[in-house]
């Protein structure tokens, strides 16, 4: 019973928070300390917030190009750990794809700052920071969390179906393309999807990297919140806890019907 009654109260330490900025998210009022009855006011505010919006639509497309190159980069990776054996290197290879799954947030921000600087002084690229740095950025932070999900995933298939593939004389490309890839398929999915909420939810780097109309989400509602939070900001938690909602039941029901 004491197991059960502990069990309880860690959930609804996790999830009573949520369900209370839900729930004011559908207060009249502007104080989230008097509740003056049930309005979608925010929910209006909040649709012609245009900055809001905004930074919405462009952390979503920093948020898909960045986890896609991560997904890129992260599955080569990935495969040459699982794959290819103790090549020459392979200690500092794990080293450097190691690295930003450990250094601090602030450090990994302001190194890409100060690459970015030196770049455009020596080359003349990027021209100015913006959403293709801070996409830039996002990817290589990502691309570790990719790599470690397809080694992972490749590690625990095995090479046999590989080899099977070869030895009824596939060709090492054609075995790769038809047994390797769909091996690694859900890793890819799973990689992606990682990568591209890690993106969403990234302020450190995003803040050290980005320029002049080039606000994420999250920097937008970081800014806002210092001057106090409103049930808007409520309104926004609730539409993405909604949109998360929605996006788990159909992978349980995809999965349940696949079984």
């Amino acid at each position: 019973m004491a197991l059960k009654v502990w069990l309880v109260a860690c959930f609804a330490f996790l999830y009573a928070p949520i369900l209370f900025l839900v729930v004011f998210s559908f207060n009249g009022s502007r104080l989230v300390t008097q509740w003056a009855g049930f309005s979608t006011r925010w929910y209006v505010t909040l649709w012609n917030d245009e900055p809001m919006i905004e930074a919405a639509l462009l952390s979503l497309r920093v948020a898909a190009v960045s986890a896609t190159l991560a997904c890129l980069i992260g599955a080569a990776g990935g495969f040459a750990l699982a794959r290819l054996g103790a090549f020459r290197g392979r200690s500092l290879f794990m080293a450097g794809l190691a690295v930003p799954l450990v250094m601090p947030e602030v450090i990994t921000g302001l190194a890409l700052l100060l690459l970015f600087v030196t770049l455009q002084q020596s080359i003349g690229w990027p021209q100015g920071r913006g959403a293709g740095t801070v996409t830039l950025a996002h990817a290589s932070v990502s691309v570790a969390y990719v790599a470690v999900v397809i080694r992972a995933r490749l590690a625990d298939a095995g090479e046999v179906l590989e080899q099977a593939a070869m030895d009824l004389y596939a060709p090492p490309w054609k075995a790769f393309v038809l047994v390797t890839v769909p091996l690694m398929a859900p890793a890819l999915v799973s990689g992606w999807l990682l990568a591209f909420t890690l993106s969403m939810d990234d302020i450190v780097v995003a803040s050290f990297t980005s320029g002049p109309g080039a606000s994420t989400l999250p920097m937008v509602v970081f800014s806002m919140t210092r001057l106090g939070t409103t049930p808007e900001i409520y309104a926004l938690a609730t539409v993405i806890v909604g949109v998360v909602a929605a996006i788990l039941l159909g992978v349980i029901l995809a999965a349940r019907q696949v079984r």
